[in-house]
């Protein structure tokens, strides 16, 4: 099978995966981005400007500079209660992550600046356990790698303009399972990985030494896994198909403009992002073999609609240097989800989020700083009334949350 960004499962496994952002992203990937709710653009003044806004890496300290970070991720389980029968709720399991990542800047080099960043932006996972969510998500994973050079240029004493080049790799496991009262059963297990790229652009202006006004631009990028999939049924008789196969979903296009001042010890970034999830129309799989099994035809052939819609996000963050060494977070967040009411379904129960952050970070000596940071992501519940044939859901979805923990360091060399 030509390779064509296919997801073997980042469909549903990309769709599964986190609870940190709208749809699968993970915006949070440094010490600051998680102590200020991702509001960390035009306010980004250290090594993850390389990632988060590379146009500031023109404002950042003439010296080599590297920043690493740990986070840890609990998603807590989702509660899922019918309206229809008791035995159609479920839970999902409780997830526990850790992401590593790491951000490097160089010194000014005649007006130029270059950077590297490593990071996770989505995926995770989701799975469930009882017999009407496991139809449609026994087992979702998705991990998602992303290295990113980039290179600023300062054009004049306040406008910096930036570009990066993004590679990321993918690799994806999904699992389904589905049996009716009746005993039957139809399975589909697929693994697959890839490599895709894509580019970002950023622009920062600083009209007066306090202010900074920053766009940042990270591009589409049509995550595709190929690899191996399995079907069974035993319905009317037992059947096991094995055959290369693959998905087409998007990594979404991400806008963001952010304003930051600085008053006295204080900077504030107040920062609005476009996604543009519009691009996930429909979910369709592709076999290399064709699905001649007339009930597995019927039951994993037909394109599942998605018809996601562009959402935004909205973000408030603050730096207040306590003294000189010690400088503390917050941030405060609202994340619209992109998922309407009729496509949702158990692989990621999305709904509209509320995000609240603190963190500190404590200069040990002048090249040296640690910090830490902490960020309660709330989902509202949300409730579909007689959802779409192919979802099946009628019911609420409650207790969906994260809870994420960020420990990091920073080298000045």
């Amino acid at each position: 099978m030509k390779k064509k960004i296919s997801i073997l499962a980042l469909s549903s496994i990309l769709i599964a995966g986190s609870a940190l952002a709208s749809g699968y992203r993970i915006p949070e990937q440094s010490v600051d981005s998680v102590a200020k709710a991702g509001a960390n653009i035009a306010s980004a003044s250290h090594a993850d400007a390389s990632y988060y806004n590379p146009a500031n890496m023109t404002w950042t300290k003439d010296a080599w500079q590297f920043e690493g970070a740990l986070a840890y991720i609990n998603l807590p389980s989702i509660t899922y209660t019918d309206n229809r029968s008791p035995l159609m709720n479920g839970n999902s399991e409780s997830e526990d992550f850790v992401i590593p990542t790491f951000f490097l800047v160089s010194p000014d080099m005649n007006s130029f600046r270059f950077g590297v960043s490593a990071t996770l932006p989505f995926g995770l996972t989701k799975r469930w356990g009882q017999p009407f969510p496991r139809a449609a998500s026994e087992e979702f994973s998705l991990k998602v790698y992303e290295l990113n050079p980039t290179v600023s240029y300062q054009t004049c004493s306040m406008f910096s303009i930036a570009a990066g080049v993004r590679l990321i790799y993918s690799s994806a496991k999904a699992t389904q399972f589905a049996q009716t009262s009746d005993g039957k059963l139809f399975t589909r297990t697929m693994d697959g990985d890839t490599t895709e790229w894509g580019y970002n652009l950023a622009a920062s202006l600083r009209p007066m030494d306090d202010v900074n006004i920053s766009v940042v631009y990270r591009s589409n990028v049509d995550l595709g896994l190929e690899g191996d999939v399995v079907l069974g049924t035993n319905y009317p008789s037992t059947f096991v198909m094995e055959t290369d196969g693959g998905v087409e979903v998007p990594g979404p296009a991400v806008l963001g403009i952010s304003v930051a001042y600085t008053f006295g010890p204080a900077t504030v970034d107040l920062t609005w992002e476009r996604n543009f999830w519009s691009e996930y129309e429909t979910l369709a799989f592709e076999y290399d073999s064709p699905v001649r099994h007339p009930v597995l035809n019927a039951v994993f052939v037909p394109p599942i609609p998605k018809n996601w819609e562009d959402s935004d996000s909205y973000r408030i963050g603050l730096d207040y240097a306590l003294n000189s060494d010690i400088t503390l977070m917050a941030g405060f967040a609202y994340d619209e989800t992109p998922i309407p009411e009729d496509t949702l379904n158990f692989e990621l129960a999305d709904s509209d989020a509320w995000l609240y952050s603190i963190g500190v970070r404590y200069r040990l000596n002048e090249e040296l700083e640690i910090g830490m940071a902490y960020l309660y992501d709330y989902k509202e519940s949300r409730t579909v009334v007689n959802g779409s044939p192919r979802t099946g859901i009628n019911g609420e979805f409650t207790d969906a949350a994260a809870h994420l923990f960020s420990f990091g360091l920073r080298y000045d060399f």
